[in-house]
């Protein structure tokens, strides 16, 4: 890598960790940073997993205290996420490099748009609770994560967002509540994916450790900078870089 790639990347991975902690969405900074930076797409994908796990760990710990309340039903969750996991990162590793670089942008898009319209995923969300005990995690649930799971190991861009709708929708809770439960899976889940793609996959190892790093500083800046900066600006932002980059990779 070059100094100025090096440079790039950490930046990217700043903002990723900082967009994650405000908004959610900051693969679509760090992921298309690292295809500019001259990695294959599914090298690109399998090492911003293990570079952007670290936030999840660090976000979780944030939470410990709503955590320990819902010990079972993460427990009862962990499989379904874990299987789903395993499924995602074994179908990604075996997808052909030419039929990845082809979807990506359509998975880009995907992303983008579930981040342009979170808000209305959740005032949806809030308008379709269905009154159920917290402590339960119906057969639905379990299959619902086992989706999420799959599509979190794959790309995993706007997994929080997907997870948190389905949370509000199928195990309606206090929202904070419901925030930590999807950090944790959102943790389980890449955990598991990035177990996977260091035994199995392409991950460049140095660009992953420094943007790592890079991506825990911009997370801790991103808690504190939460209360001062607009989270609908910073989705605009966030949403108009990822179809732009999507845009360009559909061109190439």
């Amino acid at each position: 890598m070059s100094l100025l790639e090096v440079l790039g990347l950490v930046a990217a991975a700043f903002a990723a960790g900082a967009v994650n902690a405000l908004a959610g969405g900051g693969s679509l900074i760090s992921f298309p940073a690292l295809v500019a930076a001259g990695y294959p797409a599914k090298t690109a994908n399998v090492t911003n997993t293990v570079a952007l796990w670290p936030g999840y760990v660090g976000g979780s710990f944030g939470y410990r205290e709503l955590l320990v309340p819902q010990r079972r039903t993460i427990a009862l969750l962990a499989g379904s996420s874990i299987a789903g996991a395993v499924a995602g990162s074994a179908i990604l590793l075996s997808t052909p490099e030419s039929a990845f670089e082809a979807i990506v942008p359509f998975l880009i898009l995907f992303a983008a748009l579930l981040l342009a319209v979170q808000t209305r995923i959740a005032a949806f969300v809030a308008a379709h609770r269905r009154p159920r005990p917290p402590s339960e995690a119906p057969l639905e649930l379990h299959a619902a994560v086992f989706v999420l799971a799959v599509y979190g190991a794959y790309f995993g861009a706007g997994l929080g967002i997907l997870t948190l709708a389905v949370l509000g929708i199928v195990l309606p809770d206090d929202l904070q509540r419901s925030n930590a439960l999807k950090g944790v899976l959102s943790l389980l889940i890449n955990a598991v994916a990035v177990v996977y793609f260091a035994a199995f996959g392409p991950v460049e190892w140095p660009p992953a450790l420094v943007m790592a790093l890079a991506a825990l500083t911009g997370g801790y800046a991103g808690a504190h900078l939460a209360r001062q900066l607009s989270p609908r600006l910073l989705r605009t932002a966030v949403v108009v870089f990822s179809v732009v980059a999507a845009l360009v990779l559909l061109v190439r």
